[in-house]
């Protein structure tokens, strides 16, 4: 039996095991999401911001999404930890995009 450079195989019976076909994840797609949209202050100096939560999507697509929703508020913000982060308080008009998206909409927080 010959090994593979870099392999990590330490014991099989089968002579060339098959390679791992699993497919990538399938997200959902918008229709069947709810978007969970909250406003936060603290551990940021007093600065107001609209998190956008609760989407399963891709790194890319959630990109693309945040830079739409950072031009439909005129501000800035970014993505940390699978959240959209959009600097000051938009609810609004993000709930309002969000919506006209498909997506499902609610507003956790006071």
């Amino acid at each position: 039996m010959s090994r593979k450079p870099g392999s990590t195989l330490v014991y099989t019976t089968d002579p060339d095991p098959a390679p791992d076909n699993t497919p990538a994840p399938a997200y959902p797609s918008a229709g069947s999401q709810v978007a969970r949209i909250r406003r936060e202050r603290k551990g940021r100096g007093g600065k107001t911001v609209t998190i956008v939560g609760g989407l399963q999507h891709d790194p890319q697509t959630l990109a693309t999404l945040l830079r739409s929703l950072k031009q439909v508020c005129g501000a800035g913000g970014s993505l940390k930890d699978g959240e959209l982060e959009i600097q000051g308080d938009h609810r609004e008009r993000v709930t309002t995009a969000l919506k006209g998206l498909g997506y499902g909409v609610k507003q956790v927080g006071g």
